[in-house]
């Protein structure tokens, strides 16, 4: 009777594959001492709790020019609008002076009622003054704002001399322009002289 091959090649397989088997977690075990483990940990705390109020004071710091920045961006632009109504300005009615300054208060109300953007000290919201009329050659719009500065930052900046008397910080916003063109004040200002211009 022939003999029979023993089944070496089937027990190579598996002992192949056996070798491959992925490892079991639970095996892998760290043999660094523990005492080092522990102080890379606390080394990684001792570091965020380093850094995390310096990143805190940095964004402050940037926060701070931003608010300044938007603030007066929109009262610029509230007070060139307002300039430019001001310029049709005529003394008709009691109540015409309200109804600019309410134009312009609510070109301000862009403005969040914050204390960090807008604060109201004494009671006073904004303070607004309006130069000029339609028979004036020029109309000017003048515009104060208070706000407080940013938490942290409140001593450095009065430090510097940044803020009032209060604590707050002083905005101040004046933009002047012709109430008409300077062609209409060479002569009487009369239409047929106007008109004469373009002859």
């Amino acid at each position: 009777m022939p003999q029979r091959k023993p089944q070496r090649q089937s027990a190579g397989i598996s002992g192949r594959a056996s070798r491959h088997q992925p490892a079991d977690p639970r095996d892998q075990i760290d043999h660094r001492p523990a005492g080092r483990r522990l102080d890379q940990r606390g080394q990684a705390t001792v570091e965020a709790a380093f850094l995390i109020p310096i990143f805190f004071l940095l964004i402050l710091i940037l926060l701070q020019p931003a608010i300044l920045l938007y603030n007066r961006m929109i009262m610029e632009n509230a007070a060139a609008e307002s300039c430019r109504l001001l310029a049709t300005r005529t003394p008709m009615g009691s109540d015409s002076d309200e109804k600019y300054l309410g134009y312009t208060k609510r070109r301000l109300a862009a403005i969040p009622p914050i204390d960090i953007f807008h604060a109201h000290p004494n009671g006073d919201s904004w303070k607004i003054e309006l130069i000029g009329a339609e028979q004036s050659s020029e109309v000017s719009v003048h515009i104060v704002n208070y706000l407080k500065p940013l938490p942290l930052l409140a001593w450095a900046i009065s430090l510097g001399g940044g803020t009032n008397a209060q604590g707050y910080i002083v905005q101040d916003v004046t933009v002047s322009m012709p109430s008409q063109p300077a062609w209409v004040w060479e002569g009487s200002g009369s239409p047929t002289e106007w008109v004469q211009q373009w002859d």
